[in-house]
């Protein structure tokens, strides 16, 4: 029966138009969005809220795990809110690096649509990455409850994250040798599993996209832990500089979870079934395993993505034909018993 009183959360609160945050406490969305809007002076119909750090929608679920003092946007039907990159006040105010910042922060108001966004991020991110090392500190409790106690720095946890993901994709083709019919394709199939695990055990599971402390050319994110969205898979960059550090705060760090990896050629409806295909009349050896190593577990084919920018919608891209095979005769063969491959 105690179960059904929930303690107040204090949570600050603004508006979209304006910087300043007021100190409001609910129990629930529903208490959060009615003394929201009296405070504010909002119209309740249609209003909502999201995290003031990078734009995700709170919802009644996400509400009860938020910490205390959780800095939220109140925004009305029709705004938006793409996170704190977009705060330009905040950011001219909060770091000592002030000159460039200025500058910065001018190219992005004065060219807002323009691509030269995401470098002005990319330049705001860099003079901002001095204060962040200090935010990011490892000696920082808070971040790490619910972390397995195995872990002991953050870096190895965000790594141990980044395989959990790849390590998924590997057991959804694990999967689907297991579900093959034909003894003999079986054999192939799991032959070329066996193959794609261990390329992918050699490479440790690519768990350096996620370690701030790997060289740049193979990590996602800055060396204070910011990462950026990559835009949808049909998008050169992402229009709303969605972004976010997942290493300075519990909160974040939850909050990073819901950001995917993303396949561009996607990984149920194209890779998967492409591989099964060839494997249909070939041997594995036959196949070119670095292809579709790289199609499902790279950045070749792989986009970090805002949960917003996420199009789950079928992306109808194709595998490359001439990738697939590891020789001309074996193209030959595919061909000449007349096989469709995708």
């Amino acid at each position: 029966m105690f179960g059904l009183f929930r303690k107040n959360k204090p949570v600050k609160i603004r508006s979209r138009n304006e910087n300043r945050k007021y100190g409001v406490a609910a129990k629930d969305m529903n208490e959060l969005l009615k003394k929201g809007c009296k405070l504010l002076q909002l119209p309740s119909s249609g209003a909502h809220v999201c995290l003031y750090a990078d734009g995700t929608n709170v919802t009644e679920e996400f509400f009860q795990t938020l910490s205390d003092n959780t800095e939220l946007v109140l925004l009305c039907r029709d705004q938006t809110w793409s996170g704190v990159v977009c705060d330009i006040g905040l950011l001219l105010s909060a770091d000592r690096h002030a000159d460039g910042l200025i500058e910065a922060a001018r190219g992005l108001l004065s060219d807002e649509q323009s691509p030269k966004r995401r470098k002005v991020l990319t330049d705001l991110l860099r003079n901002l990455e001095d204060r962040s090392e200090l935010e990011c500190r490892e000696e920082d409790e808070d971040w790490f409850k619910g972390v397995d106690a195995r872990f002991k720095t953050k870096s190895a946890y965000m790594k141990f994250n980044c395989e959990s993901r790849i390590r998924g994709y590997m057991k959804e083709v694990d999967a689907a040798a297991k579900a093959t019919q034909k003894a003999k394709v079986k054999v192939e199939v799991l032959k070329t599993s066996k193959c794609l695990a261990e390329m992918l055990k050699t490479a440790k599971h690519n768990g350096c996209y996620f370690d701030r402390t790997e060289k740049e050319a193979d990590r996602l994110c800055t060396r204070a832990g910011w990462f950026t969205c990559q835009g949808s898979f049909e998008q050169e960059v992402c229009p709303s500089l969605h972004s976010i550090n997942p290493y300075s705060s519990r909160e974040s760090r939850i909050v990073f979870s819901t950001w995917n990896l993303d396949h561009r050629i996607e990984k149920k409806r194209t890779i998967i079934p492409a591989l099964l295909e060839a494997l249909q009349n070939h041997r594995s050896a036959d196949v070119n395993l670095g292809y579709f190593y790289r199609l499902l577990f790279t950045r070749e084919n792989l986009k970090l993505v805002h949960i917003v920018c996420h199009n789950k919608g079928a992306h109808n891209l194709l595998c490359d034909t001439s990738e697939i095979f590891n020789s001309g005769d074996a193209k030959q063969k595919g061909k000449g018993r007349k096989r469709r491959l995708v």
